[in-house]
């Protein structure tokens, strides 16, 4: 029997949210750009010290912001992916407004932080210190190569097991 846990991607507009979770629970990538609308909702089974855990995978709409109703898609939610793209430093100033929004609403709940997009590193505006300060949980991930996607949602998954 396995123990659900419901886990929210969270994110700016075009951070690559929903291609992470084709490739966490698919191992596929498209370059065609859909936008989220509203929430969709994935599983993916998997197995934690021995137990089994799934996690319905809540991908949420794009927001610099959350309102009312955003706040609302986070209810039972056992932690959270806060994802930001690499190439866009205003993705994570956003990533971090997120976290303390949510924060206020939710208290501590557990988070990993993803900054997106590794494999575009050429292009990369991230700067580290600037990055961790605000999470514990930090993870260069690449939506297309597959490169740190496993080792995010796995660590998510560990600080949600039971």
């Amino acid at each position: 029997m396995s123990i659900a846990r419901k886990i929210c991607m969270v994110g700016d507009f075009g951070v690559g949210k929903t291609s992470l979770i084709e490739q966490f629970v698919h191992k596929q990538f498209s370059d065609r750009y859909l936008t989220t609308i509203g929430v969709k909702i994935d599983t993916k089974d998997m197995s934690i010290h021995g137990q089994n855990l799934r996690l319905v995978i809540w991908d949420l709409a794009g927001k610099s912001s959350f309102s009312k109703l955003d706040h609302s898609f986070l209810k039972g939610a056992a932690g959270y992916l806060l994802v930001a793209d690499g190439t866009r430093s205003e993705t994570i100033a956003t990533a971090q407004s997120l976290a303390e929004e949510i924060a206020g609403q939710w208290g501590d709940l557990p988070f990993c932080f993803l900054i997106n997009k590794s494999d575009l590193e050429d292009q990369w505006e991230a700067n580290d210190s600037k990055t961790t300060s605000f999470a514990q949980c930090v993870f260069k991930t690449s939506a297309k190569t597959g490169e740190g996607v496993d080792d995010a949602f796995d660590a998510l998954a560990e600080r949600v097991a039971p």
